[in-house]
């Protein structure tokens, strides 16, 4: 594994790990390949780069066990990255990161849990359309891990939430940050649209970070048909570029819906979702 002689304080944890990703280069590639740019050009395009820098870059983080590779050509021989278990751990920070970048670089530093159409969230949550969905499976309120898209649909509508608060009660000022509102509201009016969702082969798929057991207590309680899915370790959020904010100790998803064909292509985006019923409206009539 590689050592970087960055830090003179080997107790220091922090101080290691910048060791490892202490550079803003390293962070942006676990950032691409969290979503789904795994080959060596796509890198490099999204990244804009030089190959040497690059090259240089995915060396050290193979070294340092973060990455890995798999040959997907040969003569000449082209690999495929990808995210080891130790790399997937740095995507709660790579997240953390983007929520105080958000706040604090390109906000006014105010906790929301949403943001005008001309924000910079609001723009790269739109710049979703017409790119493809990495494969992200997440532990399900059906008791199985399922792919946030389901291929078996004619499209999926994914809705986005930040928490529920049955079973676990929400933090306090919940009710004091902007957009949180709402999130059994959305649950429910998506139920009472389930049947004719299905009707038309759309599958809905709602996705917060609260824990499964907690989605699995509520989804019971309210009887509520759709497949709620659990992102605790914020792996669609990273993959996606989702806006989060922070609140009770967790990272929230803000309220987003996307829509999503069988090709995994992101068609449609609402966001920010400001009338919780009309964007349910909109997601039936969308998909």
């Amino acid at each position: 594994m590689r050592r970087s002689t960055f830090s003179p304080e080997p107790d220091c944890a922090i101080a290691q790990s910048l060791g490892v990703i202490g550079d803003g280069w390293e962070l942006l590639i676990v950032r691409d390949l969290a979503r789904g740019l795994d080959r060596f050009d796509q890198l490099a395009e999204s990244l804009r780069i030089s190959r040497k820098v690059l090259t240089e870059r995915l060396g050290g983080l193979l070294d340092s066990g973060v990455i890995e590779r798999t040959a997907y050509q040969e003569r000449p021989t082209r690999y495929a990255y990808g995210l080891t278990p130790r790399g997937r751990a740095l995507l709660p920070v790579l997240v953390a990161l983007q929520d105080w970048g958000d706040r604090w670089v390109l906000g006014d530093g105010e906790l929301t849990g949403t943001n005008t159409v001309d924000e910079a969230p609001a723009q790269r949550v739109h710049e979703l359309v017409g790119r493809r969905v990495p494969a992200v499976v997440l532990p399900s309120t059906a008791g199985t891990t399922l792919d946030v898209v389901d291929g078996q649909a004619r499209s999926t509508v994914l809705f986005g939430y930040p928490a529920t608060g049955r079973p676990t009660p929400l933090p306090e000022g919940w009710m004091d940050i902007a957009g949180t509102a709402g999130c059994t509201l959305e649950n429910r009016l998506f139920a009472a649209k389930y049947d004719e969702f299905l009707a038309r082969r759309i599958s809905v798929r709602g996705v917060s970070t609260q824990r499964r057991d907690e989605q699995q207590a509520f989804a019971a309680a309210e009887e509520i048909p759709q497949v709620l899915l659990s992102d605790v370790e914020l792996e669609l959020a990273a993959a996606l570029r989702l806006p989060t904010f922070r609140a009770g100790g967790y990272e929230r998803l803000k309220r987003v819906v996307l829509v999503v064909g069988a090709d995994r292509v992101v068609n449609a985006v609402k966001y920010p979702v400001t009338d919780i019923a009309e964007a349910v409206e909109w997601a039936l009539a969308t998909a």
